[in-house]
């Protein structure tokens, strides 16, 4: 589902405000890259939308090193990198997609972007870094820009959600939640 929701939400951004981006780079940033199905994602709405523009990834987890990714193709092909898990989309990887191997407490603030247009921040799910990510990007946003929030969930992941209700509020971010199954939540928050 999350697949679905970045794609099109990122997609109708860039419709939205074509005129406004006609020439811009669009900067995006996730935390949490896992197989990078996300970052895939994003990359296919910039192509689809003919959008230049950089997917800035963050995980712990290496790119290059071969290990079991709780997929199916665990089962058929044994250990892999992402990049060989990734090598269907090998075209929308190079032309879009930067995939950095760190922590966000330590790697995020090394980074410069003037700005942020859109972020999917799907990192650790704790109250503290879920506040840390947000404010390292705040500044970097502009009316209309977006933020997706991933896991927003009262049951499972109670940090999440106080940490994006206090921002929501407290920063002027129009909250959207949408629920996909039991449990599973994400939030659309656009900057006002």
């Amino acid at each position: 589902a999350h697949g679905r929701i970045l794609y099109s939400t990122l997609s109708d951004y860039l419709k939205k405000r074509s005129k406004e981006l006609h020439n811009e780079k669009i900067f995006i940033l996730e935390t949490g890259t896992a197989r990078g199905f996300s970052a895939i994602c994003m990359a296919k709405a910039l192509a689809d939308n003919q959008k230049n523009g950089l997917v800035l990834t963050y995980d712990v987890l290496p790119h290059s090193t071969k290990m079991y990714w709780n997929s199916i193709n665990d089962l058929i092909n044994g250990p892999q990198t992402r990049s060989q898990l990734l090598e269907n989309w090998k075209n929308l990887c190079q032309k879009y997609i930067l995939f950095h191997q760190g922590d966000t407490r330590v790697e995020l603030k090394k980074i410069y972007s003037e700005r942020v247009h859109f972020a999917f921040l799907d990192g650790s799910h704790t109250y503290n870094d879920v506040i840390y990510e947000f404010n390292q990007i705040k500044d970097k946003q502009e009316t209309g820009d977006i933020i997706i929030y991933d896991d927003y969930s009262k049951n499972k992941f109670p940090g999440i959600v106080k940490a994006v209700d206090e921002i929501c509020h407290k920063n002027n971010y129009k909250k959207n939640i949408i629920e996909s199954i039991s449990d599973r939540g994400y939030v659309i928050a656009i900057k006002n």
